[in-house]
């Protein structure tokens, strides 16, 4: 099986080095890496730049104009460019286990799409790792100083994981885009994530209710594929209740595909 990692990001590239930093201390690589950009300035462009000799793997900058908060249509770009079977989805704001990867690979089962959990870190140890005074990126465990939330999420157990993982096979509570992973042709099979959301608001569980409404089911990935959240300021959220009546119009009409989606970029979709 091949991996595609897709890292979503918008004008934070020092976060953005850091969770490359963590991609490249993986003990199994994804086989390419797709930046998802909504419009960064060129700094990020000029960072991936930077960072790609340091791979052995291409590194693909997918990069959209800045037309506000359009998540999703980066998202979709990107996964139109996907060149492998499995994607494995993060925000440019998780810092990874040194396991995710393999970890994700793992638990990889047909029929299944994976969301995962976050660890959140204190602004403290955020900055140390943004200005790289924190050389133990890789070495992020449940034992860290400066986890602020979520600390058991932080245990990395196999057995933990199994016992948990099928526990809600067909709910999207608690669902976080910044650690999924789904097969591609399942993505197809949907559409991609629904371009109509614009502004912060719940367009992972959006995009999860098709999947089980095509007959998918979820799998989570708590103690399993952890992955460690750097400290920010939260997105606005006035577009929150728009949003939120996309999300229960799918549910309500049992939708499968969304109309605006991955077609806006290949056929396929």
């Amino acid at each position: 099986m091949k991996t595609t990692l897709i890292i979503t990001t918008y004008n934070w590239h020092p976060a953005l080095k850091a969770v490359l930093l963590s991609v490249l201390a993986q003990r199994t690589l994804p086989d390419e890496i797709i930046i998802a950009d909504d419009g960064s300035s060129a700094e990020t462009a000029e960072l991936i730049t930077s960072m790609r000799p340091h791979f052995s793997i291409p590194v693909i900058h997918s990069w959209q104009e800045d037309k506000g908060f359009r998540v999703s249509r980066s998202r979709n770009k990107a996964i139109a460019q996907a060149s492998h079977e499995y994607i494995i989805l993060i925000d440019g704001d998780i810092v990874l286990d040194k396991h995710f990867i393999s970890d994700h690979i793992n638990i990889a089962e047909a029929g299944y799409f994976v969301t995962g959990k976050r660890v959140k870190l204190a602004q403290g140890i955020t900055d140390d790792i943004l200005n790289a005074k924190a050389p133990q990126i890789s070495k992020l465990c449940f034992f860290s100083k400066g986890i602020a939330r979520g600390r058991d999420l932080a245990l990395r157990c196999l057995w933990l994981h199994q016992k948990t993982s099928k526990t809600a096979v067909n709910s999207i509570k608690g669902i976080h885009s910044c650690n999924m992973a789904f097969w591609l042709e399942d993505a197809m099979e949907v559409n991609g994530f629904n371009a109509e959301f614009e502004g912060w608001g719940p367009e992972d569980q959006e995009f999860a209710q098709r999947l089980i409404n095509s007959g998918k089911q979820r799998k989570i990935a708590k103690y399993y594929a952890v992955g460690y959240h750097l400290s920010h300021k939260e997105n606005c959220r006035g577009n929150l209740q728009a949003n939120e009546n996309l999300l229960k119009q799918i549910q309500q009409q049992r939708t499968r595909a969304c109309k605006l989606g991955l077609n806006e970029f290949t056929p396929q979709g």
